[in-house]
């Protein structure tokens, strides 16, 4: 598995294992693929992810944008992502049902050495865009942790920093 991928998964991991937000409203998610830069992920919708109507809820999105943003920025070698300094969640249709797999690839459009800024696109089974986000982190401390690596640029090793495992 290429390192870029094992150091997203293991981002990903310490997210769930402080057992917050992302624990409690999407442990589920799958990483399909990461490369630095771009992360995709796959999630089966659950009842609790549902609004009154029976559709995934606008909430549901909008926390996925955070999180994928900060994926995407964790892509990059960089183990603490970040503040939040803006989410934007545009939702274009129905995200689905109960049991239907919703799928978010998310793109870091620029990381500066304060800010980062990413684009999350939301499709369905059918590859149809059901929604669209944007995400803004401040990334200046946490540029400097001691856990971050620098990546090969196809992604497939580290050249810098400490290795993939803790």
């Amino acid at each position: 598995m290429a390192a870029c991928m094992k150091f997203t998964q293991r981002v990903w991991k310490s997210f769930i294992d402080t057992k917050g937000h992302d624990a409690q409203c999407f442990p589920h998610l799958q990483i399909l693929r990461a490369k630095p830069g771009v992360v995709e992920t796959a999630l089966k919708i659950q009842p609790s992810n549902l609004n009154r109507v029976g559709t995934a809820h606008g909430g549901l999105l909008l926390s996925l944008t955070d999180t994928l943003g900060s994926l995407a920025v964790a892509s990059r070698g960089h183990f603490m992502t970040g503040v939040s300094t803006d989410v934007c969640t545009s939702f274009v249709r129905p995200a689905g049902k109960a049991g239907d797999t919703l799928f978010g690839k998310a793109t870091l459009t620029s990381l500066g050495r304060q800010v980062a800024y990413t684009r999350i696109d939301f499709t369905n089974a059918n590859g149809e865009l059901v929604a669209y986000g944007t995400h803004t982190k401040y990334i200046g401390k946490s540029a400097t942790d001691p856990k971050n690596v620098k990546f090969s640029d196809d992604g497939e090793t580290i050249i810098e920093g400490g290795s993939t495992s803790d």
